[in-house]
């Protein structure tokens, strides 16, 4: 009977385990799981009918026109509005022709009014850092000393001017003097030398305070300082304590 009994038990247990396995199968949601929990439903094997869609960034095919005048001389654009195909087997320092293209939206004509996006272009033959000074601009730096011996140069980035061409790349680096001026004039400087020296008004003037002070206790040592300094003054050889140039 014992055995009967506890056959009987096992037979209800695996009846109520196989129903309870049944029903949780037939939904992706417990009920007993808390509010808001999601529990992923099972694969069905079919891909799925969402495309995943990508953004691509409208193609921007507007240039800058803006400083290229439109209906002008071809020749007389500025150089960031068109390509040439320069080369390098020009003779330095004469003219030579090169193809040129416009940029995309770049109208012009050549002499006869006649719109053109290929044209001719004579250009002196030699890079742009070979350019003339005045065809080109640097910046400046205020960190070096200009008076200074040997004289201090400093990296400087130039830039072709708009409406110069040359070959190579119109952005190039220099090394130039310190020519700086924090606003000293020499011609005042020689004249508080000349006629307050023995106060020491010229070194205040050029900011250099020890300098002055001295010259003022000592009554511009006896005048021999103050004559030092008019000579060295004269000659450009006592400058700014800051270290730019004069005016």
């Amino acid at each position: 009977m014992k055995f009967c009994w506890v056959l009987s038990l096992l037979l209800v247990d695996v009846v109520f385990r196989s129903a309870s396995d049944a029903s949780l199968s037939s939904t992706y949601v417990s009920d007993d799981a808390p509010h808001g929990t999601y529990t992923p439903p099972r694969s069905s094997g079919k891909p799925s009918s969402v495309s995943s869609t990508t953004s691509e960034s409208p193609v921007d095919g507007e240039k800058d026109t803006a400083k290229c005048p439109s209906g002008g001389l071809c020749s007389k654009l500025p150089a960031d509005c068109f390509v040439c195909s320069y080369h390098h087997n020009c003779s330095y320092g004469k003219p030579a022709n090169f193809i040129c293209k416009t940029k995309a939206g770049v109208h012009c004509v050549d002499g006869s009014n006649r719109q053109q996006t290929t044209f001719n272009l004579t250009v002196t033959c030699q890079f742009c850092w070979q350019l003339d000074p005045s065809q080109y601009r640097c910046n400046t730096s205020s960190t070096c000393t200009t008076v200074a011996c040997p004289r201090e140069r400093y990296n400087a980035t130039c830039r072709v001017l708009e409406h110069v061409s040359c070959l190579g790349k119109r952005e190039f680096h220099k090394r130039l003097f310190c020519n700086w001026t924090g606003g000293y004039r020499w011609s005042t400087t020689l004249t508080l030398s000349i006629t307050l020296g023995g106060f020491g008004a010229d070194r205040f003037y050029l900011g250099q305070w020890r300098e002055g002070l001295g010259k003022l206790f000592s009554f511009g040592g006896l005048g021999i300082w103050t004559l030092i300094d008019v000579l060295l003054i004269a000659v450009g050889y006592v400058g700014p304590a800051d270290g730019s140039l004069y005016i």
